[in-house]
């Protein structure tokens, strides 16, 4: 498999869901829509660690926002994903579809 490195589930999750937030995304509206389209209870504390990590491994940065007083002046912390993890993203995505490629007829049956 020639070096690539495939992102757990949950990263993928966070990746495609900022991709699909596009410049908006920060940490609430990330775990909003998580829980929105797959049903899975996120933690704040289990989403900021998984950004880190992400940011780290450079897939994706994050830039602060300004002082919002509805946070209690708090920043949000706005991210984006780099091409790196948009190729991440693209190659997850890819091995998963070639894994299930010609099983769903095994599902229509169940």
């Amino acid at each position: 498999m020639g070096g690539k490195t495939y992102l757990g589930e949950f990263e993928h999750m966070v990746l495609a869901t900022i991709l699909r937030l596009g410049e908006g995304a920060y940490g609430t509206a990330i775990i909003v829509e998580i829980e929105r389209e797959t049903g899975r209870k996120v933690l704040s504390g289990s989403l900021s660690v998984t950004l880190d990590r992400l940011e780290n491994k450079g897939h994706l940065q994050s830039q602060m926002g300004k002082a919002d007083p509805a946070r209690g002046g708090r920043p949000k912390r706005f991210v984006t994903v780099t091409e790196t993890g948009f190729r991440a993203v693209r190659e997850s995505r890819a091995a998963m579809l070639n894994l299930w490629a010609g099983l769903e007829p095994r599902f229509e049956d169940k």
